[in-house]
């Protein structure tokens, strides 16, 4: 049998697998026996716990369990409701301000947390109440915490970034610091939407004459504006120790996420009294659960790979889309395209560990730089996160304020997505916003 028709085979059982409503784990897992014990010698069959523990036993992976706790910690505690409400308190007197309290909030939060669930649950849970409370459309109040959450699986410790660096065999240091000014670049673009619609809103009401309480004005006291801050300052302390640590060269990549775990520890067990058995068997468990699902989807996907490249699929792959002979960035545009199409059904983390094998080789060979792509690609699928049919966020949202609808929800995101789409847009032709700090600290 060829292998085309291996290939196709391939990513049919794959497909069927998917759709079957099998954890993703195991469907990837189970086609990848499965074809071993169709197309692989017998004895590679005794090699499969072998070759998962090999590819798992990874000081780069040993990273997301600790980042995962650290983001569990804070995650657990109501630091997300106090910086969005020390934020809201600054930031007031600008038109639009509790949305751009909202995104800012968002952005810091997924920078401490790593992901994009807990971000949008955690500043969800208090910025939409406070949202629809002052006027803002239902769409509109969760469309921002829907994008801003997005923000998790880009910024720093991004779990799809750890595992984009595994991959593709790219420095994690990098890939950290190039996220940075892309993750700065889509807040700027979120919160001036923030500003645009809120005025458009207000208008709105103005011209209808009626009392809408988005015409309330609100005034905060310099004393109120400080109070708001000693609960926030501790954990922007935490994000701003971590990242030095890491950039500095004081400590690796596992070592500071176990230092960013015991920090954020030790700072709600401070500021915040959690520290009874009670407060932290919701952290641990969470944290192993998380960890333990992640960690066996990467396994099995590893698995999954391992066979692909053994059939010569993945390699039989790379070469079709290399002897197209297309151009450079039509190229980037059809395999920017498949991830969107996959983002439709598969998260992040799968899509990477899925496609690496095939997309990574031709975008090397046309000269594309791989870091940069990493975080082109992360926003891509930062669009999946918002628009359905998955779209993890708009389903975290549709749980934390079950009085929005789910159509409402939808239509509240749409714009944030033709964001992203701008944004990768300016960051093909500006690839400096993304590269300038790797390349300002390890040259």
């Amino acid at each position: 049998m060829s292998t085309l028709q291996i290939g196709l085979m391939y990513g049919a059982a794959t497909i069927a697998a998917l759709f079957s409503g099998i954890p993703i784990a195991f469907a990837l897992g189970g086609v990848a026996v499965l074809f071993m014990f169709g197309f692989m010698p017998a004895a590679s069959v005794d090699t499969i716990a072998q070759n998962v523990y090999e590819e798992l036993a990874s000081i780069t992976l040993l990273t997301i369990p600790l980042f995962i706790l650290k983001g569990a910690a804070i995650g657990k505690s109501r630091a997300g409701k106090d910086l969005y409400d020390a934020l809201h308190t600054w930031l007031h007197r600008i038109p639009g301000g509790l949305g751009v309290a909202v995104v800012l909030a968002c952005g810091l939060f997924a920078a401490m947390a790593g992901s994009s669930p807990a971000t949008c649950s955690a500043i969800g849970s208090s910025g939409i109440p406070e949202m629809r409370k002052r006027g803002y459309s239902p769409g509109f109040a969760a469309g921002l915490v829907a994008a801003g959450g997005t923000l998790g699986i880009l910024l720093p410790p991004s779990i799809v970034l750890i595992l984009y660096a595994v991959r593709a065999e790219q420095s994690l240091g990098r890939l950290f610091l190039a996220g940075i000014g892309p993750g700065v670049l889509l807040v700027v673009m979120f919160a001036l939407y923030a500003m645009v619609r809120w005025r458009t809103e207000y208008t709105r009401a103005a011209a209808a004459g009626t009392e809408h309480e988005i015409l309330r004005e609100e005034r905060f006291t310099l004393r109120e504006k400080f109070t708001a801050l000693p609960r926030v300052l501790p954990f922007l302390i935490l994000l701003t120790g971590v990242m030095y640590a890491l950039y500095s060269g004081l400590a690796t990549p596992s070592e500071t996420a176990g230092l960013g775990a015991v920090m954020a520890m030790v700072l709600i067990a401070v500021v915040y009294g959690a520290w009874t058995l009670a407060d932290m068997k919701p952290i641990f468990a969470g944290t192993l659960g998380e960890s333990g699902m992640l960690l066996m989807i990467i396994g099995m996907s590893l698995l999954y790979s391992y066979v692909m490249s053994y059939l010569h699929i993945s390699q039989g792959a790379a070469a079709w889309i290399v002897s197209l002979h297309l151009s450079k960035w039509l190229l980037l545009t059809a395999i920017l395209l498949l991830v969107v199409v996959l983002g439709f059904f598969l998260p992040p983390v799968s899509i990477i560990l899925m496609t690496a094998p095939v997309i990574l080789p031709p975008l090397r060979a046309a000269g594309f730089d791989l870091v940069w792509f990493g975080i082109i690609m992360v926003v891509v699928m930062e669009m999946g996160l918002i628009h359905p049919p998955v779209g993890l966020n708009i389903f975290v949202l549709n749980r934390i304020a079950p009085d929005i609808g789910l159509g409402a929800i939808i239509w509240g995101t749409l714009p944030f997505v033709a964001l992203m789409a701008v944004a990768v847009v300016i960051l093909s032709i500006f690839p400096g916003i993304a590269m300038w700090l790797p390349n300002l600290v390890y040259g």
